[in-house]
């Protein structure tokens, strides 16, 4: 994964016509994060249909939803270094396709098991789009002043993604049935696949060396065995378990001979130096935080909007939606504040913003207090965005530039990860809160107490099959229990994002825009694909632009040698 080669060489268009490609790209890159981010939490307010349709158990539900951003993850460094070999572009259009008749695939299930079994191939798809995204953007961006705010409008839609999904999910509810929430990804994939074939450019990694098939199936089955042994815990499986303990087990040992293979290999499919550096790792363990939070409170808040303040799942999109504004506004006043406030700073803030945004919202109750989550939301979308429009900047800029591939998939992996394992944390915080205020409920069986203490949502449903006051008393009671398990997980949430301020000291104090890049000299360039009219070799493009600058009658000013190959994702020595 180190360097760009040439897949095909067109001239690239002079002037203003080269930057509006740049955007371009931008644009469509945006389309395909849109199309996975959607996916991740359109279902979320479609789970209490889902569960009265499908009637899945405690733990189907949650690999209905989880199963997406697991898979998803597992596979960024597959499929990440396969685009590598045989092209990125080519990959990305084959998870478009996947993309879409999983979407069919799911929208027609008639078991969870169909269901889940389509959300994993979902994940497939994603996999196969995630990565291009920000190694794509790498590329076209070289600079990083432009970089930050394509960076900024990138990040701003993936919330847009992330937020508007229940909303967009609340209204196919309102006026079809649960499948229709899978169905949209069909327009954005009909016009993604066009317009990706003859916009986006091709490129590929260094071929070098072999493709090291053997870890990247190691990674991925480490990463479904511990995810899926804490969704075992989270289902109030006992933890001794041996379908506990032996997927963590097989787990963790796989992640350990992963990384002891990587570090031996000279051509790993992942180089972990890069992990050395301390902004680098910072930056991957602040995206896991932030998005451990923001998704796993998400379908939390979903619930909670729905079964207890007995919204419509419109109504829910609806109160979500200052949450996705606040985030577009974040993302697109993110490259002014990282310039003003330096990376530590800005991350910083956005995880005590967050958390701020958390306690207050540990004041709702049983019934509707419309301002306070006006307020909450807002400030937990402006935070969020803030921390991870600062962390996937920093992480991308201090990558080495010939390994942008590595460093997108890395983003990537800990963007889902932390969606997935977010879930699957807080979900298990949340269950093991809940349950015990359902077990000694007046006029109530231990089998219905117990069938009560899965989920709201099923402790609604035997209220409603014993009728009279026990049934009541049993709606009640799970009410009350579900407000107490939200506010002791919201505050274990504060607890994550407050640590997480704490790992963001870590980070670079400035935005450095000169960047080091040891063993490229002047002169040194390959060319990558530009298929879409962008690219020219380094030398190429600083002669470019000297004959331009001469034309217009302006001073130019060439770029000191180490200036002009830093951040130029296709320089390699």
């Amino acid at each position: 994964m180190s360097g760009t080669t040439v897949a095909a060489l067109r001239p690239r268009p002079r002037g203003a016509e080269a930057g509006a490609n740049r955007w371009i790209v931008l644009v469509v890159l945006c389309v395909s994060l849109l199309l996975v981010a959607l996916d991740a939490t359109v279902l979320h307010v479609a789970v209490p249909a889902v569960t009265e349709d499908l009637r899945p158990g405690a733990v189907e539900l949650l690999w209905i939803v989880d199963v997406y951003p697991l898979v998803c993850a597992s596979l960024l460094i597959l499929f990440g270094t396969l685009g590598d070999r045989v092209g990125r572009r080519r990959i990305l259009l084959l998870g478009y396709a996947l993309f879409g008749v999983a979407s069919v695939m799911a929208a027609f299930a008639r078991t969870a098991e169909t269901l889940i079994l389509a959300r994993a191939l979902l994940g497939v798809g994603g996999a196969m789009i995630m990565p291009a995204t920000l190694s794509i953007l790498r590329q076209v961006f070289p600079d990083r002043r432009e970089r930050a705010l394509a960076i900024g409008v990138w990040s701003a839609v993936a919330a847009v993604g992330a937020a508007v999904g229940p909303l967009l999910g609340g209204f196919l509810l309102e006026h079809f049935w649960w499948g229709a929430v899978f169905l949209v990804n069909i327009p954005l994939m009909l016009v993604s696949l066009p317009v990706g074939r003859i916009l986006l450019p091709e490129s590929r990694g260094d071929r070098n060396g072999p493709w090291d098939i053997t870890g990247a199936l190691m990674a991925a089955g480490g990463l479904f065995g511990v995810v899926y042994g804490v969704k075992r815990l989270g289902g109030g499986e006992p933890a001794v378990s041996p379908f506990t303990v032996l997927p963590l087990a097989v787990g963790a040992v796989l992640l350990f001979f992963f990384v002891r293979r990587q570090r031996r290999l000279p051509h790993p499919l992942v180089d972990l130096r890069m992990f050395r550096r301390p902004a680098f790792s910072t930056s991957v363990g602040c995206i896991v935080l932030a998005m451990l939070a923001l998704v796993g409170l998400e379908l939390i808040a979903a619930q909670y909007l729905q079964l207890v303040l007995g919204l419509s799942p419109l109504e829910t999109g609806l109160r979500l939606l200052p949450l996705t504004i606040a985030a577009m506004a974040a993302g697109l006043a993110g490259a002014r504040m990282l310039r003003r406030f330096g990376p530590r700073r800005m991350v910083c803030f956005g995880f005590c913003l967050t958390a701020a945004a958390v306690l207050t919202l540990t004041a709702m109750g049983g019934t509707d207090n419309a301002k306070l989550l006006l307020t909450g939301f807002v400030l937990l979308g402006f935070g969020l965005e803030t921390t991870l429009f600062g962390a996937y900047e920093s992480m991308l800029s201090e990558a080495p530039a010939d390994q942008s591939g590595g460093a997108a998939a890395i983003g990537e992996t800990s963007y889902q990860l932390g969606a997935g394992i977010g879930i699957a944390l807080l979900g298990s915080v949340m269950n093991a809160a809940y349950a015990p205020g359902l077990r000694s409920v007046p006029g109530v069986a231990q089998p219905a107490s117990d069938a009560a203490g899965h989920s709201l949502g099923e402790a609604y449903e035997v209220a409603g099959r014993l009728g009279g006051s026990a049934g009541a008393a049993l709606r009640r009671a799970a009410r009350d229990s579900f407000v107490h398990g939200l506010h002791v997980t919201l505050l274990v949430s504060a607890g994550l994002l407050l640590l997480g301020a704490v790992m963001a000291l870590r980070l670079p104090w400035a935005m450095q825009c000169a960047e080091e890049n040891p063993g490229v000299g002047p002169g040194v360039g390959v060319e990558m694909s530009t298929e879409a009219g962008i690219g020219v070799s380094a030398e190429a493009s600083i002669d470019r632009g000297a004959e331009e600058g001469a034309e217009d009658g302006a001073e130019v000013e060439l770029p000191a040698p180490r200036e002009a190959a830093a951040g130029k994702p296709w320089v390699s020595a």
